[in-house]
């Protein structure tokens, strides 16, 4: 079931949005949602009340299950749409024993506190992995909400024989949904590099992921305002503190991305946008999940675009 049906000749439009609607910070902080006691359904139809796209980024810690995206279709309008983040054990992340379905770890063998990589586990494993992935996902295709299938491949993977075909691997597994690629590795950018890796994108049919994020590190990437898609582009925005970038710890994921954009720099991306979309459907995805801070800063860029 492919989930690219329309093409350059639409109207072009920006989608935008937050990644997640149920960080625990944005629910405490109580300036988004209208009641603090609200179901999970409320939460969902209010959020797609307000904003037409949102990433699904639990599906990163733990493969959601086909009921649970079932509800999901349920609960939000027809022209909603929902990018879902690959999990992260297929993109090069280490990850947990705890993060698997109770049955493969139990046939595997594996004890809380275990971690492993994905070349690190049985092929029939990964395969099987790759299934609940697809079959997850297929409600929400079949319901019209599904949009980009986001592949955010971690910060080791790089542009050499074995980074490539990783790369290749994944988006393959993806074969009948549209795969969006985010690199966290500079070399993936640098000098000549840019645009091998830019056609090696156009060459899988995958989106192109131009990343708004502090600048520096080797775990980050400049963004790249280009296309690799006929239909779609994709902005993800991870905020610019640089000063918490690095963090660990148990709060370090908050705190990477605590950050509010200024009206001058959503003015200055709303420009950028639109120079991005012309007969694109560009999705735009905030990443500031600290509080309501991805949300405010959604809707003033999306003022902003309005005013461009």
């Amino acid at each position: 079931m492919h989930t690219d049906t329309g093409l350059a000749d639409a109207s072009p439009r920006v989608l935008m949005g937050t990644a997640s609607w149920t960080d625990p910070t944005l629910i405490a902080c109580g300036r988004f949602y209208p009641r603090m006691q609200m179901s999970a359904e409320e939460r969902l139809r209010f959020y797609a009340g307000v904003f037409p796209l949102v990433e699904v980024d639990s599906s990163w810690y733990r493969l959601p299950s086909a009921r649970l995206a079932r509800l999901w279709a349920e609960r939000t309008p027809e022209g909603f749409t929902m990018n879902v983040k690959a999990f992260r054990l297929f993109t090069g992340h280490r990850t947990a024993a705890e993060a698997l379905d109770t049955d493969i770890r139990a046939a595997l063998g594996l004890q809380d506190g275990d971690s492993f990589h994905y070349a690190d586990l049985p092929q029939e494993v990964n395969d099987e992995l790759w299934r609940r992935l697809r079959e997850a996902v297929v409600p929400l295709a079949a319901a019209r909400r599904l949009g980009l299938v986001h592949l955010q491949f971690a910060s080791t993977l790089r542009p050499d024989v074995r980074g490539i075909a990783h790369v290749e691997h994944c988006v393959e597994r993806l074969a009948g949904f549209t795969p969006s690629v985010e690199f966290r590795h500079r070399s993936w950018f640098d000098g000549a590099q840019r645009e091998r890796t830019l056609e090696l994108l156009r060459t899988l049919g995958a989106v192109h992921t131009v990343v708004d994020a502090p600048q520096g590190p080797d775990n980050t990437v400049p963004a790249v305002w280009a296309v690799t898609h006929p239909r779609y582009a994709l902005l993800r925005l991870h905020g610019r503190n640089a000063a918490t970038w690095n963090l660990r710890g148990a709060a370090a994921s908050s705190s990477r991305f605590d950050y509010s954009y200024t009206a001058a720099e959503l003015a200055e991306l709303a420009a950028a946008i639109r120079r991005l979309q012309r007969h694109r459907e560009t999705h735009v995805v905030f990443n500031t999940n600290m509080e309501d801070k991805g949300q405010r800063s959604a809707l003033g860029l999306r003022e902003a675009l309005q005013a461009a």
